[in-house]
């Protein structure tokens, strides 16, 4: 009986659905997270009469045919990369990106990641590093005797030394932006790395085509919209629910089938 089969890919499918909601609801306050959205593709047909055939000696072609679905199985995971709201925090070193493009981020083993997520602070050094204490390229370190740093919309970094008028521009954040935002890999930490499928990074300026601008004093955050979330729970539970009453029902139909022989 193959709507056993069929219905358990369906619970499976479902249960994905779930986890993927769940995650989304779990991330509502984590700065620049990207909700997910669970895509599903219905499985291989198998043929009990194929379509296009003949049916008769005379050459009659059967104009549908009849084919069994043998169920569904998850597709893609895809991240939504809408833009989050700004919310304003007041610390100097916070930074938000509004448009497209990523910060990156110098990990431990030297490989480079991408975050939206623009709570940064100082190291010891002076360096502007993430929450984590990962180096903020292109690397910029801002001097002990600043009195204010004033970070403007094209990523420069201005620092304001005691007894001079005019501000030293210490360096600039860039952003890296790609051809497909969706093919970066998560590795957690609010972080993600380049895979063949992102394409490599096209880093510039803030502000230049394709680059959003920064914004100082500013994180962005989470783009989940929770009465969505909520409804596509309600949707994804009530799915699992009537994949599990087709199960119910199969075996009740075997159960009869057993009484009778």
């Amino acid at each position: 009986m193959r709507s056993l089969d069929i219905a358990g890919t369906g619970m499976q499918a479902q249960q994905t659905n779930v986890e993927v909601i769940s995650n989304n609801i779990a991330n509502m306050s984590t700065t620049g997270f990207k909700r997910r959205r669970a895509e599903f593709q219905d499985l291989i047909y198998q043929n009990l009469r194929r379509v296009g055939s003949q049916s008769s000696e005379s050459g009659s072609i059967l104009p549908s045919g009849a084919q069994i679905g043998l169920g569904v199985r998850t597709s893609a995971i895809y991240r939504i990369g809408e833009q989050g709201s700004l919310s304003q925090t007041g610390n100097r070193f916070d930074l938000a990106i509004q448009g497209n493009g990523f910060f990156q981020v110098t990990l431990p083993n030297g490989d480079t990641a991408y975050t939206r997520d623009g709570t940064f602070g100082l190291s010891a050094e002076g360096q502007l590093v993430t929450a984590e204490g990962y180096l903020v390229l292109p690397g910029i370190t801002i001097p002990a005797a600043a009195v204010d740093v004033t970070i403007n919309p094209a990523g420069e970094v201005l620092a304001k030394l005691d007894g001079q008028v005019a501000p030293a521009n210490v360096g600039q954040v860039a952003t890296a932006i790609f051809a497909n935002e969706g093919g970066l890999e998560a590795i957690g930490d609010n972080l993600l790395l380049a895979t063949p499928a992102s394409g490599a990074a096209q880093v510039a300026p803030p502000g230049q085509p394709g680059h959003g601008r920064m914004l100082q004093g500013f994180i962005e955050t989470s783009n989940v919209n929770v009465v969505q979330e909520i409804t596509n729970l309600i949707t994804a539970q009530r799915a699992y629910e009537m994949n599990s009453k087709v199960i119910t029902a199969s075996d009740e139909m075997l159960s009869t089938l057993t009484r009778m022989q």
